[in-house]
């Protein structure tokens, strides 16, 4: 059975009025998951050490020093802290590591729904809502921790994923693949972005299209990964390509999201013992979300061991 960690730390990361990463965001998550079979759990509090994989201690100590004691911080254009959101933010990197662990001991999937996102943010610089890359950090666990030589991150958010990009950038044993609208923010995310060792897949996508372009995108790259053979695949689990969303123009529907799911689920099934950890990243459409969360889980949870 899936396991899904959540904590309410993640409510406490609070953005101002019409900020579209919202703590209603988490809410409509819950929404989707009432009702699913499914293992519950808190998810622990991060280890900055975990986070030192990623992100250096300079980066997370001025990070923590922006915190407010009350109201809004800026960091970016469009990324803010209030005073719950150091900890909102590790209870992201306590919930993708305790997944790891989980899987990696216990076998089968989990999924932490945890806000802020965190594909965004790069090794120095927190943005686009996002404050540490949190499945990033979780591949390097899963890495160092327990000894894995090959894990694929698999990013379907509609945003290119460049904070994973760059977290990333220089480490063979991970496999990074990122589908995404272009042009759309970040701005990144092209084809000849190859990683240090080639060993990053970027598939820009065109404003407008959907499931049958999403299908062509990601099939081969699935059976290449089957040739290459992942100990462990992660998801960066963005649900903001679906048709309502406010922030983009893909036209996902919930179907689409069931169906890529049930792919790369059936891919962990060949290669790894089924071993998959999703994490939720973008998506703003609150009842889109909490179908499309409804849906992944829904196959996580069907194709379990």
């Amino acid at each position: 059975m899936v396991l899904v960690l959540t904590h309410d730390d993640c409510l406490s990361h609070v953005t101002p009025p019409g900020h579209p990463e919202q703590v209603a965001r988490l809410e409509a998550v819950e929404r989707g998951l009432r009702g699913l079979p499914m293992t519950r759990g808190a998810a622990a509090m991060g280890d900055v050490a975990d986070v030192l994989r990623c992100h250096p201690q300079r980066y997370v100590d001025r990070l923590r020093a922006a915190v407010p004691d009350e109201g809004w911080a800026q960091v970016d254009g469009d990324t803010f802290l209030s005073p719950g959101s150091f900890d909102a933010a590790m209870r992201g990197v306590g919930g993708i590591c305790q997944a790891v662990d989980h899987v990696m001991t216990d076998g089968g999937r989990a999924f932490v729904a945890a806000r802020p996102p965190g594909h965004h943010a790069e090794r120095d610089t927190a943005m686009g809502f996002c404050l540490f890359g949190t499945v990033a950090i979780g591949a390097m666990r899963a890495l160092e921790v327990h000894g894995l030589s090959r894990v694929a991150v698999l990013d379907f958010d509609v945003h290119h994923g460049n904070g994973t990009q760059d977290l990333l950038w220089d480490e063979a044993r991970v496999r990074f693949v990122s589908s995404h609208q272009m042009p759309l923010y970040p701005g990144s995310g092209h084809r000849d972005e190859r990683g240090a060792h080639g060993q990053i897949t970027n598939l820009p996508l065109a404003g407008g299209s959907g499931g049958a372009q999403m299908w062509a995108a990601w099939q081969p790259v699935l059976d290449d990964l089957r040739r290459w053979q992942p100990e462990l695949i992660m998801i960066s689990a963005g649900f903001d390509a679906h048709r309502d969303d406010p922030l983009a123009g893909l036209t996902w529907t919930t179907a689409d999201f069931a169906r890529l799911t049930r792919a790369i689920c059936e891919l962990a099934d060949e290669c790894c013992a089924g071993r998959v950890v999703s994490s939720l990243e973008g998506g703003y459409d609150l009842e889109a979300l909490a179908a499309s969360v409804a849906a992944h889980v829904t196959e996580l949870g069907r194709q379990a061991a």
